[in-house]
């Protein structure tokens, strides 16, 4: 039997099968745009959805987790209209003549290092956040990348990290609990679970989602 040790964001026993959480990603490359103005209105409408859903998320969460835990996705929603998030996405498309996936993964990759740099933990910990907001955007850019996820039967959660919006879409119904390999205790995905009595467990190392398997009893 092989063990895993990682540590516990909220207390509890789950026994079930394992299934390896999926996400659909696109290689993201870098084209060049000649239509500049056409490409910023893609994003645009990119955010505007991911708005759309954040709301929609929020209300979920309203339900769910309470209106303090909710205020995570509020916040989501003000991070995509940051300026400075902003102003980094137009310079990268006009200045660059690029894609708006590329600028939005180059902005995502400078705000992440930012974040995971500094010392305060409840900062370093907003990178998953920055994170989960600008592949939500990508998602929308390219309708065909995303999370693929539904359960035929009650499942253990295995992956490398959860983003907050992954986590409060989860079906509880279904979900006995999830492990991670990477993450913090003062992440938004932490705070979720501890909220949403999810038992979870965060930082099993990498080795753990490489031999883990779907379907294995855990």
């Amino acid at each position: 039997m092989k063990k895993y040790t990682g540590k516990s964001v909220y207390s509890g026993v789950a026994i079930g099968k394992v299934s390896v959480f999926k996400r659909r990603e696109a290689e993201i490359r870098r084209v060049r745009i000649d239509d500049l103005d056409a490409e910023i209105a893609r994003l645009e409408k990119a955010k505007k959805q991911s708005v759309r859903q954040l709301e929609k998320i929020y209300e979920k969460a309203l339900k769910e987790v309470g209106e303090s835990n909710a205020q995570i996705f509020r916040i989501h929603i003000m991070m995509i209209e940051d300026e400075d998030y902003n102003e980094s996405l137009y310079n990268i498309i006009v200045n660059q003549s690029v894609n708006a996936e590329y600028a939005v993964t180059v902005t995502s990759d400078n705000f992440i290092a930012m974040f995971g740099a500094m010392e305060d933990a409840y900062m370093k910990a907003r990178a998953a956040d920055v994170k989960d907001i600008s592949n939500r955007i990508i998602n929308n850019l390219i309708p065909d990348c995303g999370v693929n996820e539904a359960f035929d039967e009650n499942v253990i959660i295995c992956a490398d990290d959860l983003a907050p919006s992954e986590t409060v879409l989860l079906d509880r119904d279904k979900v006995l609990g999830f492990v991670t390999a990477f993450g913090s205790s003062n992440s938004h995905t932490a705070i979720l679970a501890r909220n949403m009595n999810i038992p979870a467990i965060i930082g099993a190392g990498e080795d753990f989602l490489r031999e883990i398997a779907d379907g294995e009893q855990a």
